[in-house]
Formats: structure tokens, C-alpha cells, sequence
């Protein structure tokens, strides 16, 4: 399936190139004035006026073969069956010993009623003067 998709994208790369490579060999539509007063074209390989019918199939096989190739592409990447269970299927499998025991942290105690005022109102002179003692330097604070 993997040599399919690179072939296919080979194509469309290839058939990229060809469009634009005829496309830059075209003539303008302006060039086609220089041509009936003999500007060198009736001279050229494919004569007056068989380089612009060429040219133009060309590109259009181009562009037919450049979209089949997008199709394709298309097709095969949206119909690809899942071959595995997905990305941690690939994965080793592993011991799986029981998890360690996460000894609990004391949490520190919030003081509650009267202390919790008195402990608020300490907090926030301590940071109004730090604020303070830095001068012109603004605390991060949000007043409440």
C-alpha cells in the first residue's frame, strides 16, 4: 500500500512540473498578433500555428493526469483500514507493578473566625510595606 501511495505521488509531482513547464512555454495571448506579421513563428517546429495546439493538449493531459493522480490520492487516504490499535499499540508492553504508596502531606491550617481576620489584616500590612519600602515600585497585589 506504502509503494502504491509513492508512486502515485511520483506522478503528481511529475505531471506538476509538466504543467508547469507548458505553461511557461506558452504564448500570450498579445504573442498572437507578432505571429501573422511574421514575427518567426511560422518558422518554428510545430509551424504557425501547430505549437499552440500541441501546447495546449498537452497541458490538458497534464492537468487531467495531475487530477487523477489528486483523486487517487484522495481515495486511498481516506478508505485506509486501521492496522493497529493506534499509536500505543506499538508500544512495548510493560511490567505493571502496583503504584507506590504516596505518603499524604500535611496541609497548613487556615485559621478560622477571629484569627483569620487578624492573620489578613497582617498579610496585608506586611505586603503594604514591602510596597512601600521599594519605593516607586508597584506591588502585584490585587486590592480586595
Amino acid at each position: 500500500m506504502n509503494s502504491v501511495l509513492t508512486i502515485i505521488i511520483v506522478v503528481q509531482v511529475l505531471s506538476a512540473l509538466a504543467i508547469i513547464g507548458l505553461v511557461l512555454l506558452q504564448h500570450g495571448k498579445g504573442a498572437d498578433m507578432g505571429a501573422a506579421f511574421g514575427s518567426g513563428a511560422s518558422g518554428s517546429l510545430f509551424g504557425a500555428t501547430g505549437s499552440s495546439n500541441f501546447l495546449s493538449k498537452s497541458t490538458g493531459l497534464a492537468a487531467l493526469i495531475f487530477f487523477c493522480a489528486t483523486l487517487a490520492l484522495v481515495f486511498l487516504g481516506n478508505h485506509r483500514t486501521a492496522e493497529s490499535g493506534g499509536v500505543m499499540a506499538n508500544l512495548p508492553a510493560a511490567a505493571t507493578a502496583p503504584a507506590a504508596a504516596i505518603p499524604a502531606t500535611s496541609t497548613p491550617e487556615v485559621p478560622t473566625g477571629a484569627a483569620a481576620s487578624s492573620a489578613s489584616s497582617a498579610a496585608a500590612a506586611a505586603v503594604s510595606s514591602s510596597a512601600s519600602a521599594h519605593g516607586s515600585e508597584q506591588s502585584n497585589q490585587i486590592p480586595k
